[in-house]
């Protein structure tokens, strides 16, 4: 980045621990512990679960990252051989009840958001007495920070490139009822060191839930990113855009929009809001791609673009076009597949649901919450039309009602608790071979190794699915040796079978995340 490299210095964070946890209790049904894992009778103090040793399942390698909180690990899964990141957080640096809070939160979160292709996935959580660790996807091209560095400035085209990735996690996020709250270069990894490889928004650990019209106070993010409604402490889900409009700006100008010697003097140059377009390279770039950072870096939050408005100007669209559709959200994404399945698997996914964990199910149930308007504690169709809309879901009636019906497993009308998290959680969170074969011994009630026809029938006729036709139907799709009955190995691949398809007021001291 040329000359620039003293000036543009890893930002520090500016952050508090956030005070918008919302507590819920947890599900009534104990989650079954993995198989293999050796399990404590102590309950954890983070995750408030059985403890459990992280070391038996991964070796624990080489350090990769360090921070306040905790170091990064290369880890290796002991039997598969797969290669993570293990992020180890020290118990004992969790001083207050907010420190635990954000991790639980952040925890939450990346489960809340799995199963997206531009966001580290989360592969577990393991609580020890000296840790919580979070084994996470590796992604070993290093951070986005380190690039800009590298190059200097990027083209325009490869700027927008990366920005609509970033942007679409914000997208996501949103439509998800998730503010990032720290979007940075740094907060972005390639997942290998290719030219082309994709890129991956990390560390959720100052992310929050929200729901429309929720204005937060406490100063959270990292200085030259920071949202000037954030320093005048009330602001909302559009920080995200800011922040992602102040990378974009790096990415075109290789240096920061907002620059002082000290933090405080960054701070004031983002509540003054002068950006300069006038020094090069900006009068070589295009004004398309300065009307876009413009509007991403409005001042006033209600006048700002929000994330689908990004994705579709013409400077950011993919070859000048239009996407050929909307973004369908990723519940709506999920409640499309779960409307495709069989009434046997739609069934064995109310049954593993019964037996997520809270941290899985948590940000799921906000979604719930929000969309429960009434707090009935069931939504109807018209709630679930307009929370689908109010997500950014543009969807017509028909669809709606095909959902419902879908997703309404009992048939009485209105979608419960228990079955807006089976349609909607993502599929990968049912791939554990103890969710599976928990799944299976509820069919197999007299534990022959077998799903007959008649416990088959038994089963779906407590759900008012129990119809002749359909029994024909799944044990001639399931049945794949033509026994007249379903074995373990052929309903765990039924179950695998597309789970990767789709798409308060107070300030803290500064410190590093």
């Amino acid at each position: 980045m040329g000359n620039c490299n003293a000036r543009y210095a890893r930002s520090e964070s500016a952050t508090t621990q956030a005070d918008a946890g919302i507590h819920v209790s947890p599900p009534k049904v104990t989650p079954k512990p993995r198989p293999n894992v050796p399990v404590s009778a102590e309950i954890g103090t983070v995750l408030g679960r059985p403890m459990e040793d992280v070391k038996s399942i991964y070796t624990i390698g080489k350090e990769l990252g360090r921070g306040q909180f905790g170091v990064t690990y290369l880890c290796t899964h002991k039997q598969t051989h797969k290669t993570f990141a293990c992020k180890s957080i020290a118990t004992r640096k969790l001083v207050t009840k907010d420190d635990i809070e954000d991790v639980r939160r952040e925890v939450q979160i990346m489960y809340h958001l799995t199963g997206q292709p531009n966001i580290v996935e989360l592969q577990g959580a393991y609580e020890d007495k000296q840790s919580v660790n979070l084994v996470m996807e590796l992604c070993a091209g290093g951070e986005l920070f380190d690039r800009i560095i590298a190059k200097g400035h990027y083209s325009e085209r490869a700027a927008a490139s990366l920005c609509r990735t970033m942007v679409k996690v914000v997208h996501t996020c949103h439509s998800m009822g998730v503010i990032h709250r720290d979007l940075k270069p740094e907060n972005f990894l390639f997942s290998s060191k290719d030219e082309n490889s994709l890129l991956k928004a990390t560390d959720f650990g100052l992310s929050v839930f929200f729901k429309p019209g929720d204005i937060f106070r406490d100063i959270v993010g990292s200085a030259y990113y920071v949202a000037p409604e954030v320093l005048r402490r009330g602001y909302g889900p559009e920080i995200d855009i800011w922040s992602a409009g102040v990378i974009l700006y790096i990415l075109l100008a290789g240096v920061p929009p907002f620059w002082a010697e000290s933090e405080q003097g960054i701070f004031d140059a983002i509540l003054r809001g002068h950006v300069d377009y006038t020094s090069d390279p900006w009068p070589s770039i295009s004004s398309g791609a300065k009307d876009l950072v413009k509007n991403m870096l409005k001042q006033d939050s209600k006048e700002r673009f929000t994330a689908l408005n990004v994705l579709n100007h013409p400077w950011m669209r993919e070859d000048g076009e239009a996407p050929d559709k909307p973004l369908d959200t990723a519940v709506l994404v999920r409640m499309k597949q779960f409307r495709a399945m069989n009434k046997l698997k739609k069934v064995a996914l109310k049954v593993i649901a019964e037996n997520l964990s809270e941290e899985e199910i948590m940000g799921l149930k906000e979604m719930f919450k929000t969309m429960d308007t009434d707090n009935s504690g069931t939504i109807t169709y018209e709630e679930l039309k307009t929370g689908l809309a109010r997500l950014g879901s543009r969807i017509s009636d028909p669809e709606v009602r095909q959902l419902m019906d879908a997703a309404d497993v009992d048939g009485n009308g209105t979608i419960d608790y228990l079955e807006f998290i089976t349609a909607t959680v993502h599929m990968n969170r049912m791939d554990k071979e103890d969710h599976i074969y928990s799944a299976f011994q509820y069919f197999d009630k007299d534990n022959s190794g077998y799903i007959t026809k008649e416990e088959l029938e038994q089963a779906l006729k407590n759900f008012g699915l129990g119809d002749e036709e359909s029994i024909r139907d799944i044990i001639a799709e399931v049945d794949t040796d033509n026994d007249g009955r379903i074995n373990y190995d052929e309903f765990a691949c039924m179950m695998r079978r597309g789970q990767h398809d789709g798409n308060a007021n107070r300030r803290h001291e500064p410190r590093h995340r």
